[in-house]
């Protein structure tokens, strides 16, 4: 098997030494969770330590509130934006139906999943990208009417990034629920992302208030043997750091 870094520390070891190349990973997780930093730390590590260009599709955020969010762990995106390592590319401003002052960006009215698909692929091709995130898949299917257009949207996007050769990481939004508690669970906004997925990894809360952790759970991951357990989750200075319970729970 083919690997790549995931750029999360002490994730590559939960998962046979890293995450199978050219393949989808879902990443879902609740509000507050940290999905866009796991996103990013992805990208921007894979860009320093595998030398794998990467490009991230923000339909939720605003690209220079990003910027200036990462710099908080000293990610500069800016420098490697400047040297065609990294490409943001702005649908937020899309999906508000305002013009963009960004180099990459989505024109209001181009939403349509094969027009973006040719954009991002485009944007993907320039940069000689090998990673890509869309954040997120509910905030991208947001212009469509029904469930059913969704979810071909969704697998259409999964298909072509999956035959562009892409390692990619797609967000998806899901209520916060007790892993272990014997309750199905839920792994993606409309129930369709996780099956087309060639990974899934759940990211979530362990207690409530100030004695809440984050949780990382990996439910499947195609290619390789991985960990089953719940391993506590910590966003730290140098981003995200997934730690043994033992670590934690002492």
């Amino acid at each position: 098997m083919d690997r790549t870094t995931s750029g999360i520390y002490g994730l590559d070891d939960l998962m046979g030494g890293g995450i199978p190349k050219k393949r989808t990973l879902l990443v879902s997780g609740a509000c507050g969770t940290g999905k866009s930093i796991f996103s990013m730390q992805f990208i921007y590590r894979g860009i320093l330590e595998a030398e794998e260009p990467g490009v991230f599709v923000t339909f939720d955020e605003m690209p220079e509130k990003i910027r200036q969010d990462m710099l908080n762990f000293k990610w500069n995106l800016k420098e490697l934006e400047d040297n065609d390592l990294l490409a943001i590319v702005d649908a937020t401003s899309a999906r508000a139906g305002v013009p963009s002052e960004e180099e990459h960006a989505i024109l209001p009215g181009q939403l349509d999943i094969d027009k973006l698909l040719v954009d991002i692929l485009g944007v993907c091709r320039n940069i000689g990208a090998k990673r890509l995130v869309i954040d997120s898949i509910p905030a991208m299917a947001s212009q469509l009417e029904t469930e059913s257009q969704i979810r071909r949207a969704v697998l259409k996007l999964a298909y072509i990034v999956s035959r562009s050769g892409l390692t990619t990481i797609m967000t998806s939004e899901i209520p916060e629920q007790s892993l272990g508690s014997g309750a199905a669970l839920q792994f993606s906004k409309y129930e369709v992302e996780e099956y087309v997925a060639d990974g899934v990894i759940i990211l979530n809360f362990l207690g409530v208030g100030t004695g809440a952790t984050r949780t990382l759970y990996i439910r499947k991951m195609r290619g390789t043997k991985h960990s089953l357990e719940i391993h506590p989750l910590e966003i730290t200075e140098k981003g995200i750091v997934v730690k043994k319970i033992e670590e934690v729970f002492k």
